[in-house]
């Protein structure tokens, strides 16, 4: 069980709620989080969210107690709605997480029986039409996705005229923000925009306790802000019709190249470039590099947000999270 350090805080609705010090959340990002970075996330006074989306029962279970052995904090799970999540649901619930969070579609259907279970509901939202319908529905906690946030994007709208417009439509349900925010200075203008946290997840694939690939993390490291793309049909294998914004690498820069050709004519169309174990993963296909995984990594989909350009180094997640109160807390003129 790991121990928390002391860190100076900045009390909000949602900390509150969730019962951590920090509004820092970190983002469920498949492939790249698993227990080790949450409960680091976690010991350090932030609040990790546990991807489960894709996750077998077997795998629910094993990265929920494992995570549950490194750390009491709270935690939510993470499912996306663009495919039946009702068993999972389940499979999640039995480990009794302090939210469930949705994303890529709407929450009301599941509201009542998370709550019947004893944990928050928590929706991924994109305009303020859809923060008035998930707040109604009752909603516990609104993530505002601006259109800077890495891996996939359902919305158009950037994080600062985003951000107001949602915590407007939110009332007094927190609304954290999520989309190019990688160090205090992201989090205090969240704040002052009327955030309640932020959600990052970019900033932490660089930490010695990610799950991403050791090649992946020297791409983040070495990237600048100018070096994603935002796309739909670029790596759709396995998701389609799912805005994603990655990393450029030589396989995006062909294909923008050659008018963004479908996926029975482009280069290398079902290639097989990496594997995981015994799985095989083709060109195009929608996966994040794992550590385990081998093959041309830098061919594979290296989910990034805009906010690439601010990760320059390798850290501890404590670290980081030391990093980005302190400039959070200077910024904000605070003691």
């Amino acid at each position: 069980m790991g121990t928390k350090t002391i860190r100076p805080a900045i009390p909000t609705p949602f900390t509150r709620m969730v019962g951590v010090d920090h509004p820092i959340v970190l983002a469920p990002m498949a492939g790249a989080v698993e227990s080790d970075l949450a409960a680091a996330v976690g010991n350090a006074g932030g609040y990790p969210i546990m991807p489960c989306s894709w996750s077998s029962k077997e795998t629910i279970d094993t990265e929920l107690a494992n995570l549950r052995a490194k750390t009491d904090a709270p935690f939510a799970v993470n499912l996306c709605l663009d495919m039946p999540q009702d068993a999972r649901l389940e499979y999640c619930l039995s480990h009794r997480p302090n939210a469930v969070h949705f994303f890529w579609g709407d929450a009301a259907p599941f509201v009542e029986h998370v709550h019947a279970n004893g944990a928050l509901v928590m929706q991924t939202v994109s305009t303020s039409k859809e923060a008035k319908r998930a707040v109604e529905a009752g909603v516990d906690v609104l993530i505002a996705q601006g259109w800077e946030a890495g891996g996939h994007v359902k919305g158009t709208v950037a994080t600062l005229p985003l951000l107001p417009a949602v915590a407007d439509a939110a009332g007094s349900v927190p609304v954290l923000a999520a989309g190019g925010i990688s160090d205090g200075r992201g989090l205090a203008a969240a704040l002052c925009l009327g955030a309640s946290g932020v959600v990052m997840g970019t900033r932490f694939l660089a930490t010695p306790e990610s799950a991403a690939h050791a090649d992946y993390i020297a791409h983040v490291i070495a990237a600048q802000h100018s070096d994603t793309v935002h796309e739909t049909d670029l790596y759709n294998v396995g998701w389609s019709n799912a805005a994603h914004r990655v990393l450029r690498n030589a396989l995006a820069d062909r294909w923008l190249e050659e008018g963004r050709p479908d996926n029975q004519t482009r280069h290398r169309s079902g290639e097989i470039i990496a594997k995981r174990g015994g799985n095989s993963i083709t060109a195009y296909q929608s996966t994040t590099p794992h550590h385990t995984m081998t093959g041309e990594i830098e061919a594979l989909s290296m989910w990034a947000g805009q906010s690439v350009g601010l990760v320059n180094s390798v850290d501890p997640t404590g670290a980081i999270v030391d990093s980005i109160m302190a400039k959070a807390h200077a910024a904000l003129r605070l003691p």
